[in-house]
């Protein structure tokens, strides 16, 4: 057992909290609708545009540039930043909003996670800042001026970076203790000439006091004082902490500056406010030269140590810091409780020395996690993956109830807003620490993103990934209805349900066959119950198991806005009925996982198989009502209107998702329960023709010719066969990088469908999309995704796991080239890691065709992970931080 295995150990225990700080402080809080109080609640964007992030104490959280806080978001740190050439202080991450951006909202800085040990005692991240001004305003001009054909444009287009003109800016933070961090920041000068660098290491105190809010556990204001060379940090629930930085010896000159994180009231007049001092007061002091803006008698609720020099080229400066609380152990005992001597050695031979220790740490518990057998290519690649996993945990918090009515000292409420967005949501309670997606561009948790997030957390700390799965069950987060919670934007929007995959998932990982956690799986199983119910009272509408899920995640998928109501009949979706019967198998792997503990288990057994069954048959009818084309051999998605169900021939990913419906049966754990195994048999006895309507195959030992497992899945064996030559077909799905989310046929052939007078189209895209129709940021029209290839891959391997080495598949098809399923997951995940993967000619695919990431030894190592890939050329699209879901490639490298 590692160390770093120790400290996850002890903090579970609660016998030692090494959990309670980490790089739980956002990225962007601005434009999110937690704080939009805008009338109607709908313009997000622009009630707190990114000119206001700077002058505007937030209601709901806090953001920063690489930045930590604690678990419950209070004292919050980050690095802020001036050139001597922006028009501001660089305090927070920059991007175009969703309006401004030709395909949606889209951070425009370079910025890098390097790594991070799970209880976050090591972490380092890397941050680029020009020493030229800051384009903002040319990032935002020409962004609008793009339209959706072209290309995003980047920081790194707009030649500021020229000649290498920038500062490296590291963070690394150390922990000598749960509450002793130690903060080492590092500039290094890039460029050809000697460059100033205004370098301001900031503490603040998440806003909680000026709203009169009731939901924060504490009533009064927080404290930051200077004592000497020490500052003083009180609050109510968080205690006392001490800080101190040896800026002043590495920097030509420096001082602490005071202010208090409040709203500067002469530039938002109206909002509410209870200081001189306002949270813009570095930027005037720095930039402005206003130095009557800080705080004179160095106190407040926000401090910074602001450090000026002059660096020569290739020169480095460090700045280090350190946060103890009163209690630890470098105060209570080696200084005993004496301010001066905790600023005298606070930063000595040991400061260093933890880091040493700390970087050990984290080497060691990676060389157990990852595979010694792997290239170190990919080594770098898996120890990127999980330290973007890692830093994007955030502090969320978002109670609904007080959202849509208001604070006693907030802005005021209008009456609309009580019966606007997620307003039947209001028991909803989030305060926790969360897996996010991308911590600017999605800085709040996407559910479904969340089960694949746990899958490659699993690995580093099953706990954390377990506690996450169940608290989105819980009873302040669950609709009462049984209903999980989507996404801020719109809490009742319906995501595809992965939870219970996920649940099992973690499950599996908890341990060896006989030792696994099954009071988390029984935990789950309870609240899914109430969820898979939601499900069929919402979502199956004629009663016939053929579900319309709706949005599903898919964005821009079909033809049609999935997310509402058509003008006339409904969608019967492929995807949203195959997304059941995976539901449905698993939830029956858990009752039988269960059973052995409880008869009533083997009740709920005998349901979910037979509710599969009931989703298989209705699926595959061929008498005009199921999904199933024989014509095209394909599933699609069916208009219901007039008592008819019509096809919509859209070949995509929708209709490739019954592959992912195969379930295996043990016998030797079925012939355990006798109630299950007797209904089971009775059941099939019952209905025969079974294999007529999907696949049901029996494995037999060869010694005796009993059965020893049975195969369950939607296609029939042949339907199985036509689905995976389509998939593995290079001018169908099968891309370079992965299996594409729609076919490269419509690229010739676009789909078309005549509906209610209109004219529908959907063609192959392999990059971004050409439309901001439903969803209008993110497409699913040909790029490829990894968490619908992980899913595929892992069905595939299920497959396998069954028959073996005596099926061979054509792959690509048309090759001659016959694989087994096992050899076909081989090659689809070398497929998806190649898109990070440094080629014959040094470029990694998901860089796309800047030539930093190739020959630049400053930056070809830095490994950007993104949210979806151009399916042609591999280049990386959307978020540019999707650590979330992409991470899964670590999962594929790793096996």
């Amino acid at each position: 057992m590692t160390a770093e295995d120790q400290r996850l150990n002890l903090s579970y225990s609660r016998q030692e909290d090494w959990l309670r700080w980490g790089p739980y402080l956002s990225e962007r809080q601005w434009g999110t609708v937690r704080e939009d109080y805008s009338e109607g609640g709908d313009a997000t964007w622009s009630y707190f545009p990114h000119d206001h992030a700077r002058s505007r104490a937030y209601r709901w959280g806090e953001d920063g540039i690489l930045g930590i806080t604690d678990r419950k978001g209070r004292l919050c740190f980050s690095v802020a930043l001036w050139n001597s050439r922006d028009p501001i202080l660089k305090e927070r991450l920059f991007g175009v909003t969703g309006p401004e951006g030709n395909h949606g909202e889209d951070v425009k800085e370079c910025y890098y996670y390097l790594d991070s040990s799970p209880t976050h005692s090591y972490m380092r991240g890397l941050y680029k800042y020009p020493q030229a001004r800051y384009p903002y305003e040319d990032l935002v001009s020409v962004s609008q001026s793009r339209s959706r054909d072209e290309p995003e444009y980047e920081l790194i287009d707009s030649g500021v970076f020229q000649d290498e003109r920038y500062f490296d800016v590291q963070a690394e933070y150390a922990k000598a203790g749960p509450n002793d961090l130690l903060i080492k920041l590092t500039v290094t000068n890039r460029g050809p000439q000697a460059a100033v660098l205004h370098l301001l290491p900031q503490f603040f105190f998440r806003n909680t006091w000026t709203w009169q809010c009731t939901d924060e556990g504490c009533t009064t204001r927080p404290s930051m004082r200077q004592k000497g060379n020490v500052v003083q940090t009180f609050h109510e629930t968080l205690g006392e902490f001490w800080l101190t930085c040896d800026g002043a010896t590495t920097t030509s000159n420096g001082t602490w500056l005071f202010t208090d994180n409040e709203t500067n009231s002469k530039r938002h007049p109206g909002l509410p406010s209870e200081s001189e001092f306002f949270k813009d007061a570095f930027h005037e002091y720095v930039v402005q030269g206003n130095l009557q803006a800080v705080n004179p008698d160095q106190n407040g609720t926000k401090c910074a140590f602001y450090g000026l020099d002059l660096l020569q080229p290739g020169a480095s400066l460090t700045m280090r810091l350190r946060l103890s609380q009163v209690e630890s152990p470098i105060i209570a005992e080696t200084c005993g409780g004496d301010v001066q001597r905790f600023a005298e050695e606070a930063i000595g031979d040991n400061f260093e020395q933890v880091f040493a220790e700390r970087i050990s740490d984290t080497d060691a518990f990676y060389e157990k996690t990852i595979p010694a057998n792997i290239s170190a290519d990919d080594q770098l690649i898996m120890r990127q993956a999980y330290a973007g996993l890692l830093w994007t945990k955030q502090f969320y918090q978002y109670v609904v109830d007080t959202w849509l009515d208001g604070d006693p000292n907030g802005v005021p409420i209008p009456a609309s807003r009580k019966a606007g967005r997620n307003h039947e949501w209001r028991h909803l309670f989030n305060r926790d620490v969360i897996s996010m997606p991308d911590k600017w561009e999605y800085p709040w948790y996407a559910a479904w993103d969340l089960a694949f997030h746990m899958i490659p957390m699993a690995k580093l700390d099953i706990e954390f990934a377990k506690q996450q799965m169940i608290l989105f069950l819980r009873e302040w987060y669950m609709h009462p209805s049984g209903q999980i919670p989507a996404y801020e934007w719109q809490l009742d929007d319906v995501n595809p349900p992965v939870h219970a995959w996920g649940v099992w998932k973690i499950y599996e990982a908890s341990g060896p066959e006989g030792k696994r956690d099954t009071k988390f799986l029984a935990k789950a199983f309870q609240k899914l119950l109430l969820n898979f119910t939601w499900w069929v009272n919402r979502k199956d509408p004629r009663g016939k198991n053929i579900f319309a899920g709706g949005f599903l995640g898919l964005d821009n998928i079909g033809v049609f806005d999935r997310s509402k109501p058509l003008p006339h009949g409904h969608l019967e979706q492929a995807d949203g009925t195959s997304w059941m019967a995976f539901y449905c198998g698993t939830m029956l792997k858990m009752a039988i996982e269960l059973a052995p503990e409880s008869e009533a288990y083997g009740d709920m057994a005998s349901k979910f198989f037979e509710h599969y069954v009931a989703i298989a048959e209705a699926m595959n009818c061929m008498d005009g009502t199921g999904l199933w084309d024989d014509k095209d051999k394909f599933y699609y998605d069916h208009l219901y209107a007039d008592g008819k169900s019509i096809p919509i021939r859209v070949r995509s990913l929708v209709g490739l998702l019954p592959i992912m419906t195969g379930v295996i049966l043990d016998e030797e754990i079925i012939a355990k329960l006798p109630g299950f195994k007797s209904r089971m048999e009775w059941f099939l006895n019952a209905n025969d023709d079974l294999p007529n309507h999907m696949t049901y195959r029996e494995g037999e030992s060869p010694t005796d010719g009993k059965v020893t497992q049975r195969l369950m899945a939607i296609p029939s064996r042949e339907q199985f066969q036509s689905l995976i030559s389509v998939m593995l077909d290079e001018d169908e799905f099968l891309s370079p990088f992965g299996i594409r989310s729609m076919s490269k046929a419509h690229g010739k052939e676009p789909f078309i469908f005549d509906f209610g007078g209109q004219r529908n189209e959907v063609c192959y895209q392999p990059g971004e999309s050409n439309s901001g129709m439903f969803g209008g940021n993110s497409n699913w029209r040909g790029p490829v995704w990894f968490p619908m290839n992980f899913l595929l891959i892992e069905s595939l391997k299920n497959y396998y796991s069954f028959v073996g080495d005596a099926v061979k598949i054509e792959c690509p098809t048309g090759s001659g080239n016959q694989m087994t399923l096992l050899e076909v997951t081989q090659e689809l995940e070398r497929r998806c890691a190649s898109l990070f993967e440094r080629g014959a000619d040094g470029a990694r695919p998901a860089h796309g065709t800047e030539s930093r990431y190739v020959d630049d030894p400053h930056w070809k190592d830095l490994i950007l992970f993104y949210e979806y890939f151009h399916a042609d050329s591999g280049q990386g699209l959307g978020a540019s931080h999707q650590t979330g879901w992409t991470a899964l490639v670590a999962s594929m490298l790793g096996t």
